[in-house]
């Protein structure tokens, strides 16, 4: 079914139960690896006909929504902050965000005039793509964003971004609300360009408590979501290690909220309430295991949700380079085999 995974936002009734994977093209797929020998990551986000190709990739699999191939941090450039990916190290932010006046240098700019290449690639996808698979856009949540551009790349801790959040706590907030509006204005231009759905990634929001959460951060999560769906299409809020935060998260925004492995399916949905879809959850690693043992995880993880409309099979976070192209599509297979008694 074309919309299957579109219903299920909508909390319809489907005839199996929709799956797609986060990073569901990459690394772990030999056709991938192959156009990363002739081209960089940044040179396949910025061609639109090569994020085509890879974002058509992982569709042989069977899948039931296309993911916009691309980057969360691709923003940071024409906001003033250009990047690298150094093997072994991953993002590099070459001048990081330290204090108020790197904050006041920050743009914040219109999407066409500093992402264009991104949205002329949702345009050719859709055309591609039009009747048969539903295409997600995506963006960084804001406190994602703010640690990559404080930490100057990936961090353990988040010790500068935590820093700046309690010492200078104005500062921080400026920085906040200048990334939250260049997400919102880039998360309204990739719908115009004809993205179906679209899904916030805090992937790294599970380093704060719940306090700090709805003082520093809510709001400026709260001003993207809201705003993304007076679009009328659906929204998926996704963070991991976010056990402690799902109501504060719900709160926020949200069609859809994507939970990760670290609490059972049926547990998170009740917290969420019955009234948001929810994506989830298996472990990502399981991907990696004997696929029988994948399958019965699967399996559980689809009991959990009850056969209740709105939920949408997905791993707690990407897929991991290691895993097995195989092991991919037989858990597709798995997923659109289960049956819940009394399912449409």
């Amino acid at each position: 079914m074309f919309d299957r995974f579109l219903r299920a936002c909508r909390r319809e009734k489907t005839d199996v139960t929709p799956v797609w994977f986060m990073r569901q093209a990459g690394r772990y797929m030999a056709e991938y690896r192959a156009l990363r020998e002739k081209h960089t990551l940044l040179e396949i986000c910025k061609t639109p006909e090569l994020a085509l190709e890879v974002t058509l990739q992982p569709l042989r699999l069977g899948v039931d929504a296309a993911i916009l191939f691309a980057d969360i941090l691709l923003p940071l450039e024409p906001m003033g902050a250009p990047f690298s990916f150094e093997k072994g190290e991953g993002p590099v932010i070459h001048a990081p965000v330290r204090d108020r006046a790197d904050i006041d240098r920050m743009r914040v700019f219109e999407p066409e005039e500093g992402l264009g290449y991104v949205l002329d690639a949702i345009r050719l996808i859709r055309r591609e793509l039009d009747g048969k698979t539903p295409l997600i856009g995506f963006a960084g949540a804001p406190f994602t964003m703010a640690s990559y551009l404080v930490e100057g790349g990936k961090s353990s801790d988040y010790f500068r971004t935590k820093q700046l959040m309690w010492g200078d706590p104005a500062s921080f907030s400026l920085l906040m609300s200048k990334i939250s509006e260049v997400v919102r204005r880039y998360l309204h231009a990739q719908v115009e360009a004809g993205a179906q759905a679209v899904q916030l990634f805090d992937s790294w929001i599970g380093a704060l408590s719940p306090e700090d959460y709805r003082t520093h951060v809510a709001p400026h999560v709260k001003n993207i979501l809201q705003s993304i769906e007076t679009t009328g299409v659906p929204v998926i809020h996704f963070g991991t290690n976010t056990s402690t935060l799902l109501e504060a998260q719900r709160d926020c925004g949200g069609t859809v909220i994507g939970v990760d492995w670290r609490l059972p399916l049926g547990e998170a949905w009740k917290r969420i309430g019955y009234d948001h879809a929810i994506q989830g959850n298996l472990d990502p690693l399981l991907l990696c295991a004997p696929p029988d043992v994948a399958a019965a995880r699967a399996r559980a993880v689809l009991a959990e949700a009850a056969g209740r409309p709105g939920h949408i099979f997905n791993l707690g976070h990407g897929i991991v380079p290691q895993t097995p192209v195989d092991h991919v599509k037989a858990l597709v297979d798995v997923i659109h085999a289960y049956r819940h008694e009394g399912a449409a």
